[in-house]
Formats: C-alpha cells, sequence, structure tokens
C-alpha cells in the first residue's frame, strides 16, 4: 500500500489563486492558478468576492489533484491575505464582499476606537495598534453604514478561514488573523471577550483560534466532489500568506528581512523578542517561539495592475508590464525628478493613513510612460525602505534581505529595490512564494517533515542583486523628497477627505 507523500498549499491571494502539489524533500509536481478581481467602487475601498476564491479554489485544485495520484496526497494548507473581513449569516449565506486588508474606509471608526481606548494599554495588550487594519473598525463601519447586513452577522473570519469551512464544514480562525484582527490577548494567546466586544458583535460570531499546523478539519463530501481532493484529507489550521513567505523563504534567523512583492507590498523580520509598535503589525512565527513583526503597504503589484491598465499597450488578455519595464530601464535613476506616493488605496504601514492618496509629482512635458512607471516602481522600493528604517529604529536590525512573490520577475524593479537599499537582494528560484510554504505546513502537520528547518530544501535561491552606488546615491536623495512630499501632502489629503 502506498504512504500518502504528497501535500498541497493553495494561496487565496489578492490578484490571483493558486495551487500546487509538492513531494518532499523538494519537487514541485504540479501548479495551476486563476486570476482575481480587485474591486474599488469608491475611494480607499478594496473588495472582493468570496464566491470567486471559492469556484478559483474548486478550478486549481481539480488542475492539480488531475496530475498526481489521489491515494497519494496526504493533507492540504490554506493560505491568503490578512485580515480580510468576510461575514456569513446564520445559514452560512454571504452577507456582502470581503473588505480586504487593504480597505481604507473606515478612517471614522479609527479615530472613535482612539477615543474610547488607551491606544498604549491596547497595544502592548494585543501587539498591535488602533488603526485601518482591525476588524473591529470594519465591523463598526458596517454597523453604521450598512445597518441590515450588520444585523444579520452570525460569522466573521478571514480569507482561508472562508476557504476552509467550504473545504471543511467546520468554522475556525486561525492564530495569525484573531492577531491582527485585534481580538488576541498576546500574553495569554486567547481571544478575549471584551475584545471582540469592540466590534459591537456577538462573542459567537468569532469561531474557535487554530495555530497553523493544527488539523482543524477533514474534506468534506461535498467538497471532494467539487475539488477532486479525497473525501476525509486532512485540513490544516491555514497561514497568513506574508507569513508563510518567510517561512517558505527560510527568514528564520533574527534580522533576516523578507520583501514580499505581491499585489501588496509586505515586509516581514523573524525575531524572538516582542517590542510592538504602532507603525507596524505583530504577528506569530510559524516556527513555535518565534514572532514575526512585518509591515504591509496597501498597493504594490495592484497598482502596478491598475497604472499598466491605463499606460500600457499589450495584445488582449496579456499584461504590458514586461513592456514597461523597457521603457523604464532607459530611464535613469530618480525618474528625471518625476516623484511617486504609492498610496492608491490610502496606506497601512508604517504612515497609518487611509486618507492619502496616489500622488505624481514634477511631470513635465519631457516625462513619458517609462518615466511614469519606473517612479511607481521607486515609490514601492522607497516604501520598502521607510520600513526598514523602522524595523532599525524600534532594534530589529535588518541584516540580510530576500525577496519572493510575481514582483520578482521584474529584473528592473529589483535592481531599484537594491539601489534604493543600497544592499544586496537575494531572489528566490521560484514564484510559487505562499503556496509552497502553505504545502511545507500541511507537511508538518501530517508529520511528513519533522523540522520546520526542512523547509530549505523548498527553498531554492536564484540570483543575488548587487547595488548600483551611483544609484543608491541618487535615491538617497529621491527618498529623502518622497518622505517629505508626504508630510506635506498630509494636510491636504485631509482637507478633501473632510
Amino acid at each position: 500500500m502506498t504512504t500518502p507523500s504528497i501535500v498541497i498549499g493553495l494561496d487565496i491571494g489578492t490578484t490571483s489563486t493558486m495551487a500546487i502539489a509538492a513531494r518532499l524533500p523538494g519537487e514541485v509536481l504540479a501548479v495551476a492558478s486563476r486570476p482575481v478581481t480587485l474591486s474599488s467602487p469608491h475611494a480607499g475601498w478594496a473588495e472582493e468576492d468570496p464566491e470567486q476564491w471559492w469556484a478559483n479554489t474548486i478550478a486549481v485544485l481539480r488542475e492539480v489533484t488531475s496530475a498526481v495520484p489521489a491515494n497519494e496526497i496526504a493533507g492540504i494548507c490554506v493560505t491568503g491575505m490578512l485580515p480580510a473581513v468576510i461575514l456569513l449569516d446564520a445559514d452560512g449565506n454571504l452577507l456582502r464582499p470581503s473588505i480586504q486588508q487593504s480597505d481604507g474606509r473606515c478612517s471614522t471608526e479609527v479615530e472613535e476606537l482612539r477615543q474610547q481606548v488607551d491606544e498604549t494599554a491596547f497595544l502592548q495588550r494585543t501587539g498591535n495598534g488602533i488603526n485601518q487594519q482591525l476588524v473591529a473598525a470594519k465591523l463598526r463601519w458596517i454597523a453604521r453604514h450598512e445597518p441590515t447586513v450588520f444585523t444579520r452577522i452570525a460569522t466573521v473570519f478571514g480569507s482561508y478561514d472562508y476557504i476552509n469551512w467550504r473545504l471543511t464544514g467546520t468554522r475556525a480562525v486561525e492564530q495569525n488573523w484573531a492577531l491582527e484582527a485585534g481580538f488576541t490577548d498576546l500574553a495569554s494567546g486567547l481571544i478575549a471577550d471584551d475584545l471582540v466586544a469592540l466590534a459591537g458583535i456577538e462573542r459567537t460570531a468569532v469561531p474557535r483560534r487554530t495555530v497553523s499546523h493544527e488539523q482543524m478539519g477533514t474534506v468534506s463530501t461535498a467538497a471532494a466532489a467539487a475539488t477532486g481532493l479525497p473525501r476525509g484529507l486532512p485540513v490544516f489550521g491555514g497561514a497568513a500568506d506574508h507569513i508563510v513567505s518567510a517561512l517558505g523563504a527560510g527568514i528564520t534567523q533574527a534580522g533576516d528581512v523578507l520583501l514580499k512583492f505581491g499585489g501588496a507590498g509586505d515586509i516581514v523580520v523573524a525575531t524572538d523578542r516582542a517590542l510592538p509598535d504602532t507603525r507596524l503589525y505583530l504577528d506569530y512565527h510559524l516556527v513555535p517561539g518565534l514572532l514575526a513583526p512585518n509591515g504591509c503597504m496597501a498597493s504594490s503589484g495592484s497598482a502596478l495592475n491598475w497604472l499598466g491598465g491605463l499606460i500600457g499597450q499589450s495584445a488582449e488578455g496579456e499584461r504590458p508590464h514586461k513592456d514597461l519595464d523597457t521603457l523604464a530601464a532607459a530611464v535613469p535613476a530618480g525618474s528625471d525628478g518625476l516623484i511617486c506616493l504609492p498610496y492608491f488605496l490610502g496606506e497601512k504601514t508604517p504612515i497609518h493613513d487611509p486618507l492619502a492618496r496616489g500622488s505624481f509629482v514634477g511631470l513635465s512635458l519631457s516625462h513619458g510612460r517609462g518615466h511614469i512607471w519606473r517612479a511607481l516602481l521607486e515609490a514601492v522600493a522607497y516604501g520598502f525602505r521607510h520600513h526598514v528604517d523602522v524595523l532599525a529604529e524600534i532594534g530589529h536590525a535588518p541584516r540580510r534581505f530576500m525577496a519572493s512573490d510575481g514582483g520578482t520577475n521584474s529584473r528592473v524593479w529589483m535592481q531599484i529595490m537594491a539601489d534604493v537599499l543600497g544592499e544586496p537582494v537575494q531572489l528566490l528560484d521560484n514564484h510559487y512564494g505562499s503556496a509552497l510554504g502553505a504545502a511545507f505546513v500541511a507537511a508538518i502537520g501530517c508529520g511528513l517533515a519533522k523540522d520546520w528547518s526542512e523547509v530549505s530544501a523548498l527553498s531554492r535561491m536564484g540570483d543575488l542583486i548587487m547595488p548600483n552606488a551611483n544609484n543608491h546615491a541618487v535615491y538617497d536623495h529621491s527618498y529623502a523628497r518622497y518622505r517629505d512630499l508626504y508630510e506635506r501632502l498630509k494636510p491636504y489629503f485631509q482637507a478633501e477627505a473632510a
């Protein structure tokens, strides 16, 4: 009888849904993906359709399961963006589209929370400050603007929690969703009734908490028929995409930093010390005993997709990114004075300003499409550098930089990143990112892997991008302008919102 040895990782990402099937120690057997539609019906809003996630899940799982023997699949783990908010009624019906982690609609509710709660005490207790990331702020917005939806809420959970429920019929929330939601007492590790009460919902609306490699259920008969997965297959707790990407990149030593170039821009550092700071988020590392302070820029790849659709020229169905990269490569560092603020969905860390907006400053008739594209690439790199400065100031001492996810396909962007930091940037040789890390979590849960360090077999190193000293000098000046520009425009953003 064949011993099951294949694990599946499923990533519910902002811009795509991806599944991989892998056999340890390091063989990827099948990969499938489908695009996801991000909707922004109003300024600062970011929503998606969880039914599209489930339709994509069915499609990608059918594709990968058809490529491997069903009786050799040992388990599955789902990862996804964090902390998206999905609402169900008592009958399990979706009440509205998801409110994405990058959504910035709840600035009023954030200020209300700041007036009602001692932020210093809240930060020390939960590990996170009072900001637009909190689920309580988003639910208060729902209560104010969509009261008929709010009164029907029976379940609140995240993106991968929703897919886990569709797979198993069991409702649960993974530990990092509960932590970033602002519902977890950091000292006890438990969801606290009084923290949930800040959202105005019943305590029963937040399901039980699970750990990432804990089995939370098994694939139901209905889900097996839909996806091709074996009925009764173990499903593990799930994992936040940026944290599982850090694991997959081998970010397990203090000072190791992951730069994640997905729909949003994530930066994660490993540490054994909790040093809560309002400018950052705090998550649990997947390796027990470690923590993962991190930041997230609301728009990174999603902003490029938007801009590419506006100024790009490509065949129908193809993205124009490569052609625009070619144009940008011919533009000097600093984009001939053009500066961009990449706050197209407001901004999360480190400025926590949902009222901020995307801006291009310094445009002239001498600038072309390559300048505009490069200015946005540089802006995201400046945003990462801002986070690096904050991490160093707190005491995390970033020392080694790894880069993952789809944006690393752009060599122009990666060179800009190295030049802006003035540090080498190590690329990974695969772009399966979060899905690959999720597969390894399933392997730990199944017992196919015994030690978290074994993930290194799946983490093949790619090129090392060395910084250009001349460009770094230019970027030092441009980065200072970038930081100053936001401070000067901040009063304008606030006035426009008012």
